[in-house]
């Protein structure tokens, strides 16, 4: 073990082939940036190991699929046979998901597929539903017999998805990008892209001058362009330019556009979190450029190589933009599953936003709020909705303290990332360390996609015993509802809450028919009424003006079909 700590603290250990990292520094030398930059650049790359052997999938055994529906989630397995049925002896992780935005019932999740539990060659696997998500389709891999990683999906607007997706030649890190054109379920034969190892891609999907590029950047040392590690394509994915350097170079993270089409790139450097901007990354008459970087506080460093994930990431870092018309339009977030520098515990989900486009940043913000010390938050996962709603998941072992064993958790945030609401507990708990495929990790990432009524999330777990893809759709307005509450009432969610000029009202009726909303007073007088006729089964949602109510607090009532809630609604001026 080598320990070494001026001013910062490193901590290196060496077992055979596998090196543990953590890294947590608050102020460093150029010589001791210089060593964490070497360090965090050689640190984590993928490597064929295992040759390729042939699997029959018909003559594996199988087992039932797993399926959970929740007051507030949905959670089903997606790598199953055409019977919806687990394929027993199988392995698959680090899942990316792409929503066809012309069709959302259309989704795209690709993972890390491996045939063979007992053998870590892995393949581009992939699934698709058009019925949003009940069901799914599992045809097996792009690209059969090719040694494949790190997927990575994105749509654009017209609803293609693209695949891009990491492969080794020799020594040589690079990326091809599928399309699955709209309307269709088949890839092309693939596009090279440059690209290199950890990459991450997205498509501009606002309406600007970049509308429709896509972007992507990756390891500088593991890059087929080393040491420059960014590209993007003008052209639909049709080719990619030559790669360039992005300031502070960032690893291990992701990027976002805003509504204006800035580009925005996030990732841990040699100086901690960093987030890079470009402005003219948009412009396909420009060569790509840089604004601007700036060091993010998150209170520490990212997580490597230990406890519920030995040979992987515990969490990469996530950007994303508010692209909505609210009140917190063009804040820039930034969020990862964080070893503290004023903490022991051992990793905590942490959040800092910008008002000022990536310029300057407010101080980290801890999602978790268990009270605990000892427990891991990791692989915490962040995207906004389009109407600005900031959703977060992570595993926590808080449930079973003194093992890794973890559960799914859930927070958003209406508020621009003020506050968040209670953790919400959304899975069974699962042992990350079962069913490893000759890795001893569960990958490296999981992908959230966010939408106006729900969380979409892509992740791998055990919770069938063995390492498999789930989808899990969480439904915000709802979290914190309990089944043994539900019965003879209404789910209904009003937000903000407290509120000052406008109140949302959301809920869900069981059966179509007619619906009453009532708003009293304190004083039991109403103020405020409003009846729906025929409306469809579902999710309904309305505002009500308040603004010319006094302050205090109100009880609003929902009924219909014979079912009633009551809830405490707060305005304050």
């Amino acid at each position: 073990m080598l320990l070494f700590t001026p001013k910062s603290r490193f901590v290196f250990t060496i077992s055979f082939l596998f090196l543990s990292f953590i890294f947590r520094a608050s102020v460093a030398s150029a010589l001791e940036q210089d060593t964490i930059k070497k360090v965090l650049q050689t640190l984590h790359h993928e490597v064929p190991e295992d040759e390729y052997v042939p699997v029959s999938v018909d003559e594996m055994p199988r087992s039932p699929g797993y399926r959970d529906d929740g007051s507030s989630f949905f959670t089903i397995q997606v790598n199953t046979d055409a019977n919806g049925d687990n394929i027993v002896g199988d392995a698959a992780n680090e899942p990316s998901m792409a929503i066809d935005p012309a069709n959302p019932d259309k989704i795209v999740i690709g993972w890390r597929q491996f045939d063979n539990v007992h053998n870590n060659f892995r393949q581009a696997g992939y699934a698709y539903t058009l019925d949003g998500g009940e069901t799914w389709t599992f045809p097996g891999v792009i690209d059969p017999g090719v040694f494949r990683s790190d997927p990575v999906l994105a749509s654009d607007a017209g609803g293609n998805i693209y695949y891009n997706s990491l492969t080794v030649s020799g020594s040589n890190f690079y990326c091809d990008v599928y399309i699955m054109e709209s309307g269709t379920t088949v890839w092309d034969s693939g596009t090279y892209a440059l690209g290199g190892d950890k990459q991450w891609m997205i498509v501009d999907n606002n309406n600007g001058m970049g509308a429709g590029n896509i972007y992507a950047f990756w390891t500088s040392s593991y890059s087929i362009c080393y040491p420059d590690f960014f590209t993007r394509s003008t052209d639909g994915g049709d080719t990619y330019e030559d790669c360039v350097s992005i300031p502070g170079y960032p690893q291990w993270g992701t990027l976002a556009t805003g509504l204006d089409g800035t580009l925005y790139v996030a990732g841990l450097s040699d100086e901690g979190f960093i987030v890079a901007k470009s402005s003219t990354a948009q412009n396909p008459n420009w060569p790509v450029s840089w604004d601007s970087y700036h060091v993010v506080d998150l209170d520490g460093t990212v997580g490597f190589g230990e406890g519920p994930n030995p040979e992987g990431l515990l969490g990469q870092t996530w950007v994303a933009v508010d692209n909505s018309d609210g009140p917190y339009s063009g804040y820039v977030y930034v969020l990862s599953s964080i070893a503290r520098y004023n903490s022991n515990d051992p990793l905590d989900i942490m959040f800092a936003r910008s008002t000022d486009g990536g310029i300057t940043w407010d101080g980290p913000v801890r999602v978790n709020q268990d009270l605990s010390t000892s427990n891991w938050q990791w692989f915490g996962t962040m995207s906004v909705s389009p109407d600005g709603r900031i959703d977060v998941v992570w595993l926590d072992t808080r449930d079973n303290p003194g093992t890794y064993l973890s559960s799914l958790y859930y927070s958003y945030s209406i508020d621009g990332g003020e506050s968040f609401s209670a953790n919400e507990r959304v899975s069974e708990s699962f042992n990350p360390h079962t069913g490893w495929p000759q890795q001893d990790k569960m990958g490296d990432y999981f992908h959230l996609v966010s939408d106006v009524d729900y969380a979409h999330l892509a992740w791998a777990n055990t919770l069938n015993g063995e390492q498999d893809v789930y989808y899990t759709r969480v439904n915000p307005w709802f979290v914190g509802v309990k089944e043994n509450n539900l019965k003879n009432q209404l789910l209904i969610h009003v937000f903000p809450n407290p509120a000052k000029d406008e109140l949302n009202v959301k809920y869900q009726i069981e059966k179509n028919g007619n619906v009453e909303i009532h708003l009293f007073n304190v004083l039991g007088k109403e103020v405020y009424f409003q009846s729906g006729t025929n409306l469809k089964t579902g999710q309904q949602h309305i505002s009500i003006n308040t603004s010319s109510f006094p302050e205090g607090v109100y009880f609003l009532n929902v009924s219909s079909g014979g079912n009633s809630s009551v809830t405490k609604v707060i305005l304050a001026k």
